[in-house]
């Protein structure tokens, strides 16, 4: 377990931002991340917890306690049933899914960070979510200073968020496990229009899961959200605001703001959200309110390949970011009546 004080912070998140640790510790087991997590609780010292660092705003004051890295490394593949310490590398563990023959996650490839921040934040894209393979997570209870597991039901997951998202404080993600499925070397159904289209089939068919992979990568490349250095486009933290969940009320009044706004004929995008409720478009509102690709004059700006992604242009400080993403939020706001909620979970700091 190696320990660092007065440590930096921002090399270890995708925005490149914030302050420095007190303490750094970075932990390769689990016992080493259970040992971590007790020593700060007993101290009474405030506990941040890293993974990959892809979701991530650090102030730019850094973090006056302790900085837990998990660095934890397993992958055990056992028929259909996956299980990954918290620590390993998401973007290798669904290469090593897809090279199994197995589906289920094919179209998360290219999300960046690490294994065990999978299900705090539900994720997902182009039509997968983690909450339909996860099936079991082991975690640290710093409530009852004990290892427990807890079934997908227990999860709590809901769109961008789960029972470890609501209770930040409690938990500490040490594995995850998933069932997947053997079709054959054929991927999962194909949920999402736009990798549909990109594949050249129809919603609901199924693909060799190479070209589910590979067809993913690309689309999120063309929006810069597969990590390169040398592509300030992907200094980000991807998708920057959730999309948003309207009721049939807050809907109607929205569609009549868009109308008002863009003409008569115009339709906001609308997908149904189960209950009675409606989700529209981030990126659509971001762009329709006029922050389009490439907005902004300093050195944190909207991304020149998406306008869901508010980015590092080399040399901004986490205030230059905020100071963007209050822009957003406010613009927003002011044209369409809906307020968008930050994805990225923010330390020291807020919207």
């Amino acid at each position: 377990m190696q320990v660092l004080h007065d440590a930096p912070l921002a090399p270890l998140t995708t925005f490149r931002l914030g302050g420095p640790a007190a303490r750094l510790v970075t932990a390769s087991t689990d016992a080493e991340v259970i040992a971590a997590v007790r020593e700060a609780d007993d101290s009474g010292t405030p506990l941040l917890v890293i993974g990959g660092g892809s979701n991530l705003v650090i102030g730019d004051k850094g973090f006056d306690g302790t900085a837990l890295r998990i660095a934890t490394r397993g992958v055990e593949l056992r028929g259909t049933t996956l299980e990954l310490a918290a620590g390993e590398v998401w973007t290798d563990a669904v290469a090593r899914t897809v090279e199994a023959g197995l589906a289920g996650v094919e179209c998360l490839a290219g999300i960046p960070g690490s294994a065990g921040a999978t299900p705090i934040q539900n994720v997902g894209a182009y039509g997968q979510e983690v909450s339909s393979t996860i099936t079991e997570v082991i975690a640290y209870d710093r409530r009852a200073g004990e290892t427990v597991t807890l079934t997908n039901e227990e999860c709590a997951f809901s769109y961008r968020h789960s029972r470890f998202k609501a209770d930040p404080e409690r938990y500490v993600v040490l594995r995850v496990r998933f069932e997947l499925e053997a079709a054959d070397g054929l991927s999962a159904p194909v949920k999402y229009a736009e990798a549909a289209r990109a594949l050249g089939v129809e919603p609901g068919d199924r693909v060799p899961l190479a070209d589910a992979r590979a067809t993913v990568l690309k689309l999120r490349a063309g929006k810069g959200m597969v990590l390169d250095a040398e592509d300030h486009d992907t200094w980000s933290a991807g998708s920057f605001f959730t999309n948003p969940i309207l009721t049939e009320e807050q809907f109607a009044a929205f569609r009549a703001r868009v109308r008002e706004r863009l003409g008569q004929d115009a339709e906001p995008p609308a997908y149904p959200a189960g209950e009675g409720r409606t989700k529209t478009s981030a990126a659509w509102l971001i762009d329709k309110a006029g922050f389009t690709k490439g907005y902004g004059t300093g050195p944190a700006r909207i991304s020149t390949k998406h306008t869901l992604a508010l980015t590092n242009r080399g040399g901004a400080t986490t205030e230059d970011l905020l100071a963007l993403a209050r822009e957003v939020v406010a613009g927003v706001r002011e044209a369409f009546g809906v307020t968008l909620v930050n994805e990225p979970v923010t330390v020291g700091v807020g919207l």
